[in-house]
């Protein structure tokens, strides 16, 4: 145990979680150390460019005095006030597993340098008892009466600096004391607090957000599926379903994505299990979500062979490497693209690949030829959008079709070019849940 205690709060984990707290927190006024151990992330942070795009938050990082914002790769010795754990959890892509080792590591880390009167603030996305189960065991073992509190964070990556100050900041806390200190800290950002009961119900809340999430657009891919099979137009059914209807609105066909959708769930089930429970609808919605990828690579494959093309001799443009286009992001974690692009990449001659945010070195981590649109959409047979990115909506049918060979293949997620391309001569247009 580290005595005495310093005057600021630390920060664990600066990506698309922590970063964006630990500078709401400075500009509220707090000194905040941010911590990573990635050289990289530190790097980037100590030239005023953070690694990944966040409207605001370059702005952000170089206008919060120094002395308010510092970062390093490990906690100061000088014990912290507060600490907030925000590093990434994952699953076993294999098993549905959960895998804590960078949340437990961390905390092992926090609670050699804590005091008796340092609260730890849980960020992270976990499964439902792991605060009190897994982490406060390891507090407990330097600190007799740890404060311990969980505050899932359910931002959208594209509005996070406003939505940490806008939307309500759940907190569930080990008792009195760690409730009313971290009320006291996040006031500052997050005026808006819904005290639950416990550190579980906290963890719960996150999870059942998401899994709801992935229900509702699970729903929507379902009806896109069974319509391909029957021969009919789903966005056709979903816009005759819901208009002047005063039911809850069916969610159109698209592709469910990012670090938390298509986690969260496997979290969700995974506590459940433990408990004895295995939720058929969580497991459902998810297994109907990912079949969506393989979807797409198999309307592809097939209208080539409908043509007569041979998968080895086509390039095809993927547009669209962010798991998402509105709100942008430069995020590929759980993106169509990586999938589609691993289906496809040892089947055809050229696999390029364009995004409007994302790096060209990402996307050449996908296994794709970074391009401009003009030259991804030359000579081209098959062109696929897989976000909703705004300004896919500015392709006009004359600037695709005069790069593109006749006749066209083009695979439209979202129907960005349905107006534009639909029934167009020299075009075969494709569309998630049209048959």
């Amino acid at each position: 145990m580290t005595e005495p205690m310093g005057d600021y709060v630390a920060v664990v984990g600066l990506g698309y979680v922590g970063l964006p707290l630990a500078l709401s927190l400075a500009r509220s006024g707090r000194r905040v150390v941010g911590v990573d151990v990635d050289p990289e992330v530190r790097a980037a942070l100590a030239a005023g460019r953070p690694r990944f795009v966040e409207p605001g938050l370059t702005e952000l990082l170089n206008s919060v005095p120094a002395q308010r914002f510092t970062v390093t790769d490990r906690l100061p010795d000088l014990a912290p006030r507060a600490v907030v754990i925000c590093v990434g959890t994952a699953i076993d892509p294999a098993t549905g597993q959960p895998d804590l080792r960078h949340l437990v590591a961390a905390t092992e880390h926090i609670a050699g340098h804590m005091s008796a009167e340092t609260l730890v603030v849980v960020r992270s996305t976990v499964p439902v008892g792991t605060c009190r189960r897994t982490l406060l065991p390891l507090l407990q073992a330097h600190v007799d009466a740890p404060m311990l509190a969980m505050c899932p964070e359910r931002i959208i990556q594209g509005q996070a600096l406003r939505e940490i100050e806008s939307l309500p900041q759940i907190i569930g806390a080990l008792d009195d004391r760690s409730l009313e200190r971290t009320c006291r800290l996040l006031k500052p950002v997050a005026a808006d607090q819904v005290i639950v009961s416990s550190l579980e119900a906290a963890e719960m809340v996150k999870l059942v957000c998401n899994a709801h999430t992935d229900l509702i657009y699970g729903f929507g891919n379902e009806v896109a599926l069974m319509s391909s099979a029957l021969g009919i137009d789903a966005n056709e059914v979903i816009a005759g379903a819901n208009l002047r209807y005063p039911r809850p609105d069916l969610s159109r066909p698209g592709f469910v994505g990012g670090s938390c959708l298509i986690k969260d769930p496997y979290l969700l089930m995974y506590s459940a299990a433990e408990a004895g429970y295995r939720p058929p609808m969580v497991a459902a919605a998810r297994a109907v979500n990912e079949r969506v990828p393989g979807h797409v690579v198999d309307a592809v494959l097939k209208a080539l062979a409908a043509q007569g093309r041979a998968p080895a001799d086509a390039k095809v443009l993927l547009c669209g490497i962010a798991y998402k286009g509105h709100p942008e992001t430069d995020d590929v974690r759980g993106a169509a693209s990586v999938e589609v692009a691993a289906a496809l990449r040892d089947r055809v001659a050229v696999l390029a690949g364009h995004d409007f945010v994302v790096d060209p070195s990402r996307i050449a981590r996908t296994g794709c030829e970074p391009t401009s649109l003009a030259d991804g959409l030359t000579d081209a047979d098959v062109l696929i959008l897989l976000v909703d990115h705004p300004r896919y909506r500015e392709l006009d049918a004359e600037f695709v079709r005069a790069r593109m060979r006749k006749p066209a293949i083009v695979f439209d997620m979202w129907g960005l070019l349905d107006s534009e391309l639909s029934g167009m001569p020299d075009v075969d247009y494709l569309r998630l849940g049209r048959g």
